[in-house]
Formats: C-alpha cells, structure tokens, sequence
C-alpha cells in the first residue's frame, strides 16, 4: 500500500504533460518513439498510483542507462526458445519495461491457447513497478503474475552480507475493480527509502539497518546499509525462491551477479518471470469476477482493528490514489523536477505547462 510522508517544496504536475515530457526525453535518448512512449507510461502509471519509488525520480538514472551505461536504446526482445505454455525471452539488453511488456504480451497472446503460460525473461535489465505487467493480463480478462531480480540490498537471514534482492512480486486478479498486489519482501523498497531520503524524513523503525545490521531510522543510512524482510526469515526466503524463479530458468544473473548498489547493475543481466492464466479456461469470466467481488465485498464489511477506518483490498488505495492525482496532479519532490528539468534541457525538450495539474 502506498504511503509517503509529505515534504517541503513539492509541486504538483499534470500526469498527461509529464507522461509527453518523459517520453521526449527517452526518445532523444535514442529510443524509438513507441518504447519511449511505454517506458514513460510505466514511470507516470507508478507515480500516479502513488508508488513514487518506480515513479519519474528514475528518469534521471534511465537516461544514464540508455547514454552511458551499457543498456541499448534499440533493443528488441525476441522469444529464444519456445514450448507449448512456456517461452524464454531474450531482453537482447533492452530497457527492462521494454523487455516485461513484450513478455507479459506474449504470455497473454499463449495462455488464449493453452490457458497458462509462462514467459522466462533474460537480457533485461530494470523493469520498475511490476504492477503494471500483472495488470496488463488482468486488463484481458486475465490472471497475471509478475515477479523479477533485483540488485542485492538484503542479507539472507542471519546474515549481515548483501548478497539478497528484495525480488518483488505482483499478481493482478480481472474484475471491477481489478485486485492487485504488488510488493518486495522487505519492508521497504530501496527506492522508497530514496523517497524519505528526499523529503528529510525518518524512516518508519524496522524497514532499515546500517551496514553492520544495527537498526536505524536514518535514510541516508540505510541507502547504504542493509533493507530488512518482511516477516523475517519468510521474507528472505521468499525474496529468495522469486529471485530463482526470475533468473534460472532465462539464464539471467542472480544476486551479485547482477551487480552491487555502489557501482551499479550490469547491463543486460537482469531477469524477470511473467505468467498469465485465462480464466475463462476455467469458468466464465462473468462467473469469476462476481465471486471475487463478492468475497471482496464481504473482507470489506468486516470489522474494523482500533486505529483503522475501513478494510482496504490489494490496490485499493493505489486506485483511489490515481483517481486523486488524475484530478489534481501528482505531487513530486524537488529533487524529482529538478532532475526532470535538468534531463530536458539536456536535449531540449520543452518543459512549457510542466507544473499545471
């Protein structure tokens, strides 16, 4: 569920001219007018729905990957191998949006035949919120999960050695609304704490340690320490066997293979693991998508813990976010503009009307 706190100097911009702004920033980064499109839409969907970790404070660190860190601005992911419901992608080191969405479409497309499949993503690299692929087979009457690699900021449990990504996963169920999780198996995402870290804020106790495992509140400290799991060793397990899932089966790099968060990824070595299930192999989707509303319908009824005003579904309050920010435009940091701004004058995009909700 999404959650920041509120920070000074925050402006609040218009989500249709910030998609038009990112997509003119990616394409003068090299990238055809299309895959801009999309890797921007991915970026504007996540800070819409309020997850400002996957949102466009990224674009700064994207144009980096696309100008001077390896990733290809050009890069078409191509099925390698293929075998009735399962398919292995080559990212062929493409953006990781560009690489998932065409894998999540190429699931959708089999599991119309074969009711299941499974797309084994390799060559990729940082592919964002995973939300949004989950929720592309949702949107086709589909289930979608979706779960990648990621660089390691945790220690396996009794560790203190950052050998661990969080590995998030997403499942999305079809129905109005559309049920979807989505969600590390730390506390908190590194990106989020860059957030707080942004804001000046102290960190909620529990998401974070230092670098020797001793706990702190402190973001700055904890960019540089260690993310602490969910459920303690559950977390670390979990975060582990949705690492296995998103690299062996693609050939992709796991834990420090893929890199550290001092000097950054390698290109082209991210995993991701992307299945979709028709549900009308199974029943109706009239069927389907009723009982879910109505086992929807009845969690919400229940009664309510002290300190708690109502019972929310997985994605209910990112929905209810995105209506908000549609209407009024989603608040960005500083920082976050700052970098936009800088980025498009970089290569001479026009930033005019960039601050009208």
């Amino acid at each position: 569920m999404a959650g920041y706190p509120k920070g000074e100097g925050e402006s609040r911009i218009g989500a249709g001219r910030l998609r038009e702004i990112v997509s003119d920033i990616f394409a003068a980064c090299g990238m055809s007018d299309a895959d801009a499109a999309l890797l921007a839409d991915t970026l504007v969907a996540a800070d819409l729905r309020g997850i400002h970790s996957h949102g466009t404070l990224r674009v700064s660190d994207y144009v980096a990957k696309l100008m001077t860190e390896g990733v290809d601005p050009l890069g078409r992911p191509l099925v390698t191998r293929d075998k009735g419901a399962g398919m292995v992608v080559d990212g062929n080191n493409a953006m990781g949006q560009i690489a998932a969405a065409f894998a999540m479409e190429q699931a959708i497309a089999r599991a119309g035949e074969t009711a299941v499949a499974v797309a084994a993503v390799g060559g990729s690299n940082h592919c964002g919120a995973m939300d949004y692929y989950a929720m592309m087979a949702a949107e086709a009457g589909m289930i979608g999960l979706a779960t990648t690699n990621a660089l390691p900021t945790m220690a396996p449990w009794g560790g203190i050695d950052k050998d661990l990504g969080i590995n998030p996963l997403s499942i999305a169920m079809p129905g109005d609304p559309v049920l979807v999780y989505d969600g590390a198996f730390s506390a908190s995402s590194h990106g989020k704490i860059r957030v707080f870290q942004q804001k000046g804020a102290a960190l909620p106790e529990g998401w974070a340690s230092d670098a020797a495992g001793n706990p702190t509140t402190d973001a700055a400290v904890a960019a540089e320490g260690l993310l602490q799991p969910i459920g303690a060793y559950k977390g670390t397990d979990l975060a582990l066997m949705m690492g296995l899932l998103s690299t062996l089966l693609s050939g992709a790099a796991f834990g420090t293979e893929l890199g550290n968060m001092v000097d950054g990824p390698t290109p082209g070595a991210d995993g991701h693991f992307l299945a979709a299930i028709d549900v009308a192999a199974f029943m109706s989707a009239e069927a389907f998508c009723g009982r879910l509303a109505g086992i929807a319908e009845g969690l919400r009824a229940g009664s309510t813990a002290r300190g708690h005003d109502r019972i929310h579904m997985p994605g209910d309050i990112e929905r209810e976010t995105a209506v908000a920010y549609a209407r009024d435009g989603i608040p960005l940091t500083a920082e976050t503009v700052a970098g936009i701004e800088a980025m498009a004058a970089r290569f001479g995009v026009s930033v005019s009307n960039f601050d009208k909700p």
